[in-house]
């Protein structure tokens, strides 16, 4: 007899009670897993620190309604802080601003730098806002409560995540394992971020640098091109020689196209710093207002339109030789920064704090008679002198006509191979007539008009027209820099005007060019532009005028 065993009857799921707290626990913890993927998502891929902060905001107003985020980078020192907040002053309108602040303006950012998470009401933020610039903004802005996140990288500090409501809603202790979690994403893509920054700067600043090592292979190039064997020229290289192994400051004067740079060059390959670089800069073709960026560099956000952090030409020089030309354009302003980083041996970027230690020597020149300027108080007297160490004066080419023959030759040889001719011979009647030209611009106005002759040689004899030497110009001297406005009673810069405008008139008001005024005057371009608005010399004017 068999015997039937009887099954129990299928459990319907939905006849298994679930409490209900459980539900609500597992429905918050999905819902904070979401969050952290939102999050994770939104930063993870972002490298620039302003979009990473945009994304940062968006998420964490749209999960908790907060109405104000800075992510606040500290710098390698702990010194300063650049903080970049958003400000939702609408759900629609957000305005994105960035700040640098010293840390110790900032004194709420202590808790975070070790590691801990701070948090302030409306009463706190008060206090606060007495003697920290941040708290003192939320204050005036009507904000509530406040929390700031510690940003880690291993035991590195790299910053802080500050968050402000306009209510004073116990969320942020509610919520604090969370932002903690947050935070820690955070400071993940932060780290990639500043890393990526620091990349792009490196990568920024040997670009640049290599832009001034092609400039610099271009003049060493050149360097060979000091020519004469004159008794004047002679005395120059022995001071060179004298001067090129010790640090000191070297003042080199003289005319326009004397050859002074070369001079410079001839001092730095001696001396002892000839493995590093020298860098140039022109201190009159570069405007006013940018010329404190260039020698000092500057900050990101020191001014409109620094978006990047940039070196100065100090600190390239670093080890190495500054060329300061036409330093008696240098704006009397910024003089007193320029004799602090001669006595001081160090510099501030623009729109930092931070005091960088520079180990360049500098080597000036201008053809401006600074010991005038220093008496019509146009030029710091101590500035002068801390320049004046060691003077060495480039003689004008007439005063050593000898020299003449030997620089045609090398021009003429230089410009013909570089034109693939073959020209072998100077006239000597053409050597007679360059021996008595005045050279009001020197060896670069020799050198502009053989680069001529050469182009219009056809044989193998050199062919200099007659009428490329047929203007008489009279000498440039050593002279002070002109005012802004030359008048009558000024015969230095009334001497100048007359040469310039006679020399414009000339060339129908033409600058640039092989037969422009600056080719004739034996100036660059920039430079003879920059007399010429500061003389108020209008190239326009003279060329609709009757000449």
């Amino acid at each position: 007899m068999s015997t039937l065993t009887q099954l129990p009857a299928q459990v319907e799921p939905s006849a298994i009670a679930t409490p209900p707290s459980a539900l609500a626990a597992l429905r918050h913890e999905c819902d904070q897993l979401q969050i952290l993927v939102d999050v994770t998502n939104a930063v993870l891929s972002k490298l620039d620190i302003g979009e990473l902060v945009e994304e940062i905001a968006q998420a964490i107003h749209h999960i908790y309604g907060i109405d104000f985020v800075s992510l606040n980078i500290f710098d390698e020192e702990r010194i300063n802080i650049e903080a970049h907040s958003v400000f939702f002053e609408h759900e629609e309108q957000r305005l994105q601003q960035y700040n640098a602040f010293a840390r110790q303006d900032l004194p709420a950012h202590q808790a975070p730098l070790n590691g801990q998470i701070f948090t302030a009401s409306r009463q706190d933020i008060e206090q606060l806002a007495l003697r920290d610039k941040q708290f003192a903004s939320l204050s005036t802005k009507d904000f509530q409560s406040v929390c700031i996140l510690p940003l880690f990288s291993g035991n590195k500090p790299l910053g802080a995540l500050l968050l402000a409501h306009k209510r004073q809603e116990p969320i942020f202790a509610a919520n604090q394992s969370l932002l903690q979690q947050i935070a820690a994403r955070i400071s993940l893509a932060l780290d990639n971020a500043l890393a990526y920054r620091e990349i792009s700067h490196l990568k920024d600043r040997l670009a640049h640098e290599n832009l001034f090592l092609t400039e610099e292979i271009r003049h060493y190039q050149n360097f060979d091109e000091i020519i004469g064997q004159s008794a004047a020229l002679s005395a120059v290289l022995e001071q060179v020689e004298m001067v090129a192994n010790s640090d000191s400051t070297v003042l080199i004067l003289g005319e326009t196209g004397t050859g002074k740079e070369l001079i410079a060059r001839a001092i730095h390959k001696l001396s002892q710093r000839k493995k590093q670089r020298m860098v140039t800069m022109n201190c009159a073709a570069i405007p006013a207002n940018l010329l404190e960026s260039d020698l000092f560099g500057h900050e990101k956000g020191a001014f409109t339109g620094a978006t990047t952090q940039r070196t100065g030409r100090f600190e390239m020089a670093d080890h190495g030789t500054l060329f300061l030309d036409e330093v008696g354009d240098i704006p009397l302003e910024l003089q007193p920064k320029l004799l602090r980083v001669l006595q001081e041996h160090e510099i501030e970027r623009l729109g930092g704090q931070k005091i960088i230690p520079v180990d360049a020597r500098v080597i000036a020149a201008t053809n401006c008679n600074l010991q005038e300027m220093v008496a019509d108080k146009r030029y710091r007297s101590d500035l002068y002198y801390r320049l004046n160490v060691f003077p060495i004066i480039m003689p004008p080419l007439r005063d050593r006509p000898e020299d003449i023959p030997l620089l045609a030759q090398f021009f003429t040889m230089k410009f013909a191979q570089r034109m693939n001719r073959t020209i072998e011979s100077i006239p000597t009647g053409t050597i007679a007539r360059l021996m008595r030209h005045p050279w009001p611009g020197n060896v670069r106005e020799l050198q502009n008009i053989i680069e001529r002759a050469v182009i219009l040689t056809r044989g193998s004899v050199l062919n200099l027209p007659l009428s490329e030497l047929q203007y008489d110009i009279a000498p440039l001297e050593l002279k002070p820099a002109p005012r802004a406005r030359a008048t009558t009673s000024d015969a230095a810069g009334e001497s100048e005007l007359q040469l310039i405008t006679r020399v414009l008139k000339e060339t129908n008001g033409i600058v640039a060019g092989p037969k422009g005024a600056a080719a004739r005057l034996g100036l660059k371009r920039t430079t003879l532009l920059s007399r010429m608005q500061r003389l108020g010399i209008s190239a326009k004017a003279l060329e609709d005028s009757e000449i």
